[in-house]
């Protein structure tokens, strides 16, 4: 079974920068049956957003408008791994951050069934 697990997260003053790993494992990685891995947040009090997605079988990515020219997906699929590139990063961009496998890499959790167990992000001076 496919498990996945997020790494990277921290504690950042605003303006600086963090990468979070998302590494798969089990089941066949990024061979198996997901096509995409989105990376959501949840930050207290607040719904679960999505934030970027990349499709494993190509090139296709796509970010939320407020991470925009600041958050960089790419992937490994020799090191089964997802990374989100994120620079300037801002208070509001402060929650737990999840990883997820899903059929297609559109940044909706209905079409994400697998998920990691999170890595804090808190951004503050």
């Amino acid at each position: 079974q496919l498990q996945l697990v997020e790494s990277g997260g921290g504690l950042v003053q605003p303006g600086g920068s963090l990468r979070l790993s998302c590494a798969a494992s089990g089941a066949s990685g990024f061979t198996g049956d997901y096509n995409a891995i989105g990376w959501f947040r949840q930050a207290p009090g607040k719904e679960r957003e999505g934030v970027s997605c990349i499709s494993l079988s190509g090139d296709a990515t796509n970010y939320a408008d407020s991470v925009k020219g600041r958050f960089t997906i790419s992937k490994d699929n020799t090191k089964n791994t997802v990374y989100l590139q994120m620079n300037n990063l801002k208070p509001e961009d402060t929650a737990v951050y999840y990883c997820a496998a899903g059929v297609i890499p559109v940044i909706s959790s209905i079409y994400y069934d697998v998920w990691g167990q999170g890595t804090q992000v808190t951004v503050s001076s």
